[in-house]
């Protein structure tokens, strides 16, 4: 393998350019956009994708308090959910066909402007008018689609190879800890002031983001417009928008031959999509990426290890509310100390991958989420809020200790020309999983419930979640069988291939 290898450099004008660079003296590679301070340069996408999954979250507990002043049903409110997964589930799928057409800063700034766009309708809308909170809501979803899969891709550009898996600690400090503290900060605005004050709050964030965005985001891509393929867009559209929809749906209205309607219009599409994608010259999404088996192996575990970590913070505070008695601003506080635990170990596992690699790090950490699944699943309507807390903070050592390596294993795997695709195919998978996980963590908690004839309704819901957290804990030990096709680690002459 040569020394050198071409990169692409965007200097502060935001003009691309091309040259070659080679190691610096001390042997670590120059990243492929040379700019002066990286963290800078993702201050405005760390900053939106924080807000865009801060949302997912803090909206949860936002709903009772919508329908009451909506005057509308719990299955209306959970528009303001599946709304926004299914904005997110369409628009992420072609942020990697936009950034071959659209220089990176512009659109990361239309994003930004569009989640404070949407902040501010739905802040505003009138309570006699849900459809304008909804419309308001569902143009934040625009934002996130484009913002996630776009942290990820620049960080491969503005950071050295030995220095992303640091990066992708903080990027994973971003995506685990903002749902992590969402429903206290939640409860918190709407204790203090009123469901709106999330939103005046989310527009805020936004508006930082876009100052921050504006002033140090650079293009970090040459734009190579390639030709777009207007059948692709109508299958990606119907294919992840069907799935999105279809497996949201089934919490709220069962089985029924509309739902599972929508389900077979989503997976054939996404099937075609899929085998159109491998067969034109210039795909929306490269699937060749999934032909990379680190990549492969590394997305496998990301998303299992996504699904546990969805799976247990949609029933844990139901659990601590519904089983133990425990009230909602109490709530919060239980959750608090694990999420605090998380953000310190996704800074602290992004580092020591770039020392001892992915193999351990992501082994070690699912066999502690497996422990802390287990300790969840023993808890009874009478467990003490400590043994909650000891469990909850395992499982949060547990899931970045395993998702922030694997991640940076996958992305880094991957050639230059992939590393967008690869962005944009780990984050649709988390987007449709994360609404396949929600919906059979619903059904598992209802089968679990009704299958319980002792002990009361809290007993019944404890059972219900047993059930629920029995999926999470398969879902870890499919995860780590999969973690020993895992390579040792990320050597520094695969920088190479990318």
């Amino acid at each position: 393998m040569g020394s050198t290898m071409s990169q692409t450099v965007a200097p502060e004008n935001g003009k691309t350019q091309h040259n070659e660079q080679s190691q610096t003296p001390k042997g670590a590679m120059k990243a492929r956009v040379d700019v002066k301070h990286p963290n800078l340069t993702m201050l405005g996408l760390y900053l939106g994708a924080f807000l865009g999954m801060l949302s997912e979250t803090a909206m949860n507990i936002a709903l009772p308090d919508l329908s009451k002043s909506f005057g509308i049903g719990p299955g209306t409110a959970q528009w303001m959910v599946v709304g926004y997964m299914l904005v997110i589930g369409i628009v992420l799928p072609f942020t990697s066909l936009l950034l071959k057409w659209i220089p990176a800063k512009p659109l990361l700034l239309f994003a930004l402007a569009m989640f404070f766009i949407g902040s501010l309708i739905s802040g505003f809308a009138p309570t006699s008018m849900f459809i304008v909170l909804l419309i308001g809501r569902m143009i934040q979803g625009i934002s996130t689609g484009l913002v996630l899969p776009m942290m990820f891709a620049v960080i491969l550009e503005v950071f050295p190879l030995n220095k992303i898996g640091a990066a992708m600690g903080m990027a994973g400090l971003v995506v685990m800890f903002a749902p992590a503290i969402g429903p206290t900060l939640s409860g918190a605005l709407i204790g203090a002031f009123s469901w709106r004050a999330i939103f005046y709050f989310f527009a805020l964030i936004a508006a930082l983001a876009f100052v921050a965005a504006a002033i140090w985001m650079v293009n970090a891509y040459a734009l190579t417009r390639p030709k777009i393929d207007l059948i692709s867009c109508i299958a990606s559209i119907l294919g992840f928008g069907g799935l999105v929809l279809g497996v949201s749906l089934i919490s709220d209205l069962g089985f029924t031959w509309q739902v599972i309607l929508i389900l077979v219009i989503g997976v054939l599409a996404v099937a075609f999509y899929s085998y159109r994608q491998l067969h034109m010259a210039n795909p929306i999404i490269d699937l060749h990426a999934l032909g990379i088996r680190q990549f492969t192996i590394g997305a496998l575990i990301v998303m299992m290890n996504f699904g546990i970590t969805l799976a247990t913070m949609y029933l844990m505070p139901q659990e601590l509310q519904n089983g133990m008695g425990v009230k909602v601003a109490m709530t919060g506080l239980v959750m608090l100390p694990g999420g605090v635990v998380n953000a310190l170990v996704s800074m602290l596992s992004g580092r020591l991958f770039d020392v001892v690699g992915p193999k351990w790090l992501v082994r070690g950490g699912l066999v502690l989420s497996m422990i802390g699944v287990i300790l969840l699943m023993l808890a009874g309507p009478t467990t003490s809020i400590a043994y909650i807390i000891f469990a909850h903070v395992v499982l949060m050592v547990g899931i970045p200790m395993a998702m922030n390596p694997a991640q940076s294993s996958a992305l880094a795997s991957l050639p230059q020309h992939l590393s967008t695709d690869g962005s944009t195919i780990l984050n649709t998978m988390q987007q449709v999983l994360g609404a396949v996980i929600t919906a059979v963590a619903t059904i598992l908690l209802a089968a679990g419930q009704a299958s319980s004839h002792t002990g009361g309704k809290a007993m019944a819901f404890v059972t219900g979640s047993r059930w629920g957290f029995t999926f999470a804990l398969v879902l870890a030990v499919v995860a780590f069988v999969v973690s020993f096709g895992m390579a040792r680690q990320t050597k520094s002459d695969d920088a190479s291939k990318r």
